[in-house]
């Protein structure tokens, strides 16, 4: 049976389960405020925590967001309860950008199916190789349904087009580390022992080969990280959504955690490849592959380790609460 109230201790876990989600650069860009007169969580931008260099118009801050939006709402079903949502409720609050209001559930809905809550709390991002075995298909049509839910749709690019958009984020991701202020930017948020940012184990190696162009936080390049062999052929997924505004990032950013989640149910790793999108031209490049849809995120999916954990804010420090 469901709470009757929502307590201290169902709102702390509703909020742990948010901020589960993953962020560019574990940056944790979000604040939750609940107003106890009509039980709504509401979720904001939480000031100071964008990429100035990086994102500058806040569309990864939005995705981020809308990740944690997801897990909340996962979180509020999972409880007995129906999460309804409202997308950007007061327009005079730009910080404001969903709110979160659970009510009495007549029936399950099928998007927040129960092994998503579970999933949830193991979906690490891993930056390790995978195995050259591909994701059945039947599991990739699921993944692609579970981001059409969420009003995105994804799709797996076939050799041809995946070794262009890796040439693309390759690109991106060289411009990144000739660019002082985003190699600064980076570097800024790989940190040991704090509740953001990325500790140098979750980092990984570097593609011996360059073919896979993961992120170097360190702006030092290959010759200065570690390298290993990654898979010649990595299934790449493209999550796209048919508009570019602020409720799409937020759309697109529940259809993400959303197939994060249906993957980690699987056991499927999964990690993100953003650079190209950080660069306007990259960007309008990708969006060729597209068709009339705007890329929103390429995420690489496998088989292979789980890769560890990176850290979260504590509950206080993101929930303002009126209790």
């Amino acid at each position: 049976m469901p709470p009757t109230t929502l307590d201290a201790v169902v709102l702390e876990n509703l909020v742990s389960a948010a901020v589960a989600a993953p962020s560019i650069h574990n940056t944790q860009p979000w604040h939750y405020r609940l107003d106890p007169a009509t039980a709504t969580l509401e979720v904001r931008a939480a000031a100071g925590r964008g990429l100035r260099h990086t994102d500058p118009v806040g569309r990864a801050l939005h995705v981020s967001v809308g990740a944690a939006l997801f897990n909340l709402r996962v979180a509020v079903a999972h409880t007995g309860w129906d999460p309804a949502v409202r997308l950007l409720p007061r327009p005079a609050e730009p910080d404001l950008l969903a709110s979160v209001h659970p009510v009495g559930a007549e029936a399950p809905d099928p998007r927040h199916r129960p092994d998503l809550y579970a999933a949830l709390w193991r979906r690490h991002s891993s930056r390790f190789p995978f195995s050259p075995h591909r994701p059945p298909e039947e599991l990739l049509r699921e993944l692609a349904a579970a981001a059409r839910a969420e009003g995105a749709s994804l799709w797996f690019p076939g050799v041809r087009d995946t070794t262009r958009m890796m040439r693309l984020t390759a690109a991106a991701e060289r411009r990144n580390t000739e660019t002082d202020a985003r190699r600064a930017e980076n570097r800024s948020w790989m940190r040991e022992g704090a509740h953001d940012g990325l500790p140098g184990a979750a980092l990984g190696a570097r593609d011996a080969t360059g073919r896979l162009p993961l992120r170097d936080f360190s702006g030092v390049g290959a010759a200065g990280t570690l390298t290993a062999r990654f898979e010649t052929g990595p299934t790449i997924a493209v999550l796209a959504t048919a508009r570019d505004r602020r409720a799409d990032w937020l759309r697109a950013g529940q259809a993400l955690e959303h197939v994060l989640l249906a993957a980690t149910a699987h056991s499927v790793r999964t990690s993100l490849l953003h650079q190209a999108l950080e660069w306007p031209d990259l960007r309008s490049s990708l969006h060729r592959t597209a068709g009339p849809r705007y890329v929103q995120m390429l995420v690489r999916l496998g088989y292979g380790p789980e890769g560890p954990a990176t850290p979260r804010r504590p509950v206080r420090e993101v929930l303002e609460a009126g209790f």
